[in-house]
């Protein structure tokens, strides 16, 4: 059986934490940032758990993923 491919927009877009869960940047940071205060952008910085709700399209975009335990 062939290998499967690996989603190249999902895998530039997660990262897996060394539970298996994904994570991923927060959005609202690529423009119009002159608005937003510097207390919002600099949370906006650190990444996040992907919601619950979506972990299960990310391992199917990304079948070579480690998995949760």
């Amino acid at each position: 059986m062939p290998k499967m491919k690996t989603n190249r927009t999902a895998k530039k877009k997660y990262r897996v934490n060394g539970a298996g869960r994904p994570k991923a940047a927060r959005a609202g940071t690529s423009h119009n940032t002159g608005k937003k205060s510097s207390k919002r952008i600099r949370h906006l910085r650190h990444s996040q758990m992907v919601d619950e709700s979506f972990v299960r399209m990310v391992s199917h975009q990304m079948p070579y993923m480690k998995k949760a335990n």
